[in-house]
């Protein structure tokens, strides 16, 4: 008997996968059988008119919500209709190497950004990915190449998460070497100042490029399910505590809900796609829900 899908794409069962490629595959064919249509990333950047469908063009390109207003069937036109180059930037630094579960944040992160870059490659957009700590550690530049994608894998393969956070500095540099408007997807904990973050994001925004943000965090750290008295350990330097975390656990929730509510607000304002993602939820899943929202 065949295994319900989503029961393979588990992260405790994705994590006994030592490979980051077929991990990363699984996830892929996942998602994209999950699916009726397949969301386009390279559907280009900026809406620039309608035009009325004539036989023989794209149906991904049918404006459906003009369709159920006026029963007609328009393509939306863009600025650049072009291939999407798509630049993925994965957070290694210290932090992103705590695991409650299967998979720590960094897997968690490397393993949805490979995904990103499959499916990217596929329909023949230009993928390119970094990891960075308070640098950028490695970088791939973006290409279309039918081989590329073993660059990228290589690139988040070899990686260890190590090393402090300077999103500032490592997003001004993203915003350098990016000579044309592309997708930047940021897959991190965002367990840094957030002011610095939002410094970044907003240099991006500043260059017409399109950003979107997976916050990848473990269970434990949202739901703060900790019991008995034990020592916290700051992975970047941050000191330790002793204590009994129930004590606790009320007044971290309320301090994590306003630092969600904060970034999430902070997106919004940006014109910044924002995903919260657990690493206990299926990748597929995680990946769907954003690229669905990009397809309306």
């Amino acid at each position: 008997m065949t295994r319900p899908l989503e029961q393979s794409l588990r992260p405790e069962e994705l994590a006994r996968i030592s490979r980051l490629e077929l991990r990363a595959r699984q996830v892929v064919e996942g998602f994209v059988s999950g699916l009726h249509r397949s969301p386009y990333f390279g559907q280009s950047l900026e809406f620039r008119q309608h035009r009325e469908y004539v036989a023989g063009d794209d149906l991904r390109r049918i404006d459906w919500k003009l369709w159920s207003r006026s029963d007609r069937y328009y393509l939306k036109q863009y600025e650049e209709d072009t291939n999407v180059r798509v630049m993925l930037a994965v957070d290694g630094s210290e932090s992103m190497q705590f695991a409650s579960g299967a998979l720590s944040k960094f897997d968690y992160a490397r393993t949805l950004a490979a995904a990103v870059a499959m499916l990217a490659l596929k329909q023949h957009d230009s993928a390119g990915a970094c990891v960075f700590d308070s640098r950028m550690r490695s970088q791939i530049p973006a290409s279309s190449s039918s081989h590329h994608l073993q660059a990228i894998l290589q690139g988040l393969e070899v990686q260890a998460a190590e090393g402090r956070t300077d999103m500032l500095a490592v997003l001004k540099r993203v915003n350098e070497i990016l000579t044309r408007r592309s997708i930047v997807v940021l897959f991190s904990d965002l367990l840094c100042p957030r002011d610095d973050v939002f410094r970044g994001l907003q240099l991006l925004r500043q260059r017409r490029h399109e950003v979107i943000v997976m916050h990848v965090l473990d269970d434990q750290e949202l739901d703060f399910r900790y019991s008995g008295t034990m020592r916290f350990e700051g992975l970047e330097g941050a000191g330790r505590l002793t204590c009994d975390p129930a004590a606790l656990r009320a007044g971290y929730q309320a301090a994590l809900e306003k630092f969600l509510e904060s970034v999430r607000r902070r997106c919004a304002g940006s014109g910044i796609d924002y995903q919260l993602v657990r690493t206990s939820e299926n990748l597929d899943a995680a990946l769907a829900q954003v690229l669905i929202r990009r397809m309306g």
